[in-house]
């Protein structure tokens, strides 16, 4: 045998083995194992005060599905008008199920467009991690997307000031109102996984968690670009965006973590504000508490509310105390 048949083999070898460790994703670390080691510091990952030990990598990738349901569930239903299918919602934990939601009747294409998309990808996301996860996967907790005067988004949309005292936020009225929906969710989502990255110790983990943001930050921009832009000739839209975000901020407790899509300046001088980011230009991360904050609807220590009316699945499930 030659060398350089000796090479290709190696190559050729180290194909497989890669190939073969996408496959097996997730499955030869998951267990009850926690994240450990030498010299490593425990990370505090509910957003609460002193160190605790780190979630396993499969109880912050169980955290996402929970996210994952939420969003898939929310676009499935307004864009199809059905749910997921009964055999992606069984798992550990105590399964729940989804409360209200019915299908938008778009008049804008291209919002119907974009909407259809994200919701597909957002049901491929629920696969993927449920089939890597494998016997360990959480079931899905009950989710409240329903639109009556004490639902969650309404709740969520009472607390940006969008509506007053008994009066309830249709989500599902029409092309605008699904699209300040979608945005309570998005920013989230990419803030989520970038907080989560530091606490994942396998790189293939890590790899497949970053694709997952990239998908999640591209929906993040494209809705927040469709409010802009829409927002032009409806400013109120760009206005109840903006104080969308900064309910966010109110119950995460922070001051900087979000960001409207109104930018600065006038005239020809406007900027947007698509990507919200740090002064190093870099997209802001949230911890697993601070996500439940917003999900959960509260500032304060809890284990369910808001969207999740029983809380989330898995070991990571209280919000943090702002």
């Amino acid at each position: 045998m030659t060398i350089d048949q000796e090479q290709l083999i190696d190559v050729l070898d180290r194909r497989v083995e890669r190939r073969n460790e996408r496959r097996d994703f997730f499955k030869a670390a998951f267990g009850a194992a926690a994240v450990a080691g030498a010299g490593v510091t425990a990370l505090s990952f509910a957003g609460t005060a002193g160190a605790q030990s780190a979630p396993s990598d499969a109880d912050v990738l169980n955290f996402a599905l929970n996210l994952e349901y939420l969003e898939a569930q929310f676009y499935q239903v307004a864009v199809f008008g059905t749910g997921l299918p009964a055999g992606q919602l069984t798992g550990t934990g105590t399964q729940g199920a989804v409360t209200g939601g019915r299908k938008v009747t778009f008049t804008d294409p291209v919002v119907a467009q974009y909407a259809k998309e994200i919701a597909q990808d957002e049901v491929a996301h629920v696969a993927f991690l449920r089939t890597q996860l494998g016997t360990v996967a959480v079931a899905q907790p009950a989710i409240d997307i329903g639109v009556t005067p004490t639902s969650a988004f309404s709740n969520a949309a009472r607390a940006a000031g969008l509506i007053g005292a008994g009066a309830a936020f249709d989500v599902y009225a029409n092309d605008e109102n699904f699209l300040l929906g979608a945005f309570i969710f998005e920013d989230v989502g990419v803030t989520a996984y970038k907080g989560a990255a530091p606490l994942l110790t396998n790189k293939t983990y890590l790899e497949a968690a970053a694709g997952i943001l990239a998908v999640e930050a591209y929906h993040a921009g494209l809705v927040r670009t469709v409010l802009y832009a829409k927002g032009l000739a409806i400013p109120s839209l760009r206005t109840s965006a903006d104080a969308i975000s900064g309910a966010r901020d109110s119950l995460d407790g922070s001051s900087d973590l979000d960001q409207g899509i109104t930018g600065t300046g006038t005239g020809t001088g406007t900027t947007s504000n698509i990507v919200p980011l740090d002064s190093d230009g870099i997209a802001f991360s949230r911890t697993t508490g601070q996500v439940l904050n917003i999900v959960y609807l509260t500032n304060s220590a809890a284990g369910m509310g808001g969207f999740f009316p029983a809380g989330v699945n898995g070991a990571i499930k209280t919000s943090a105390a702002n």
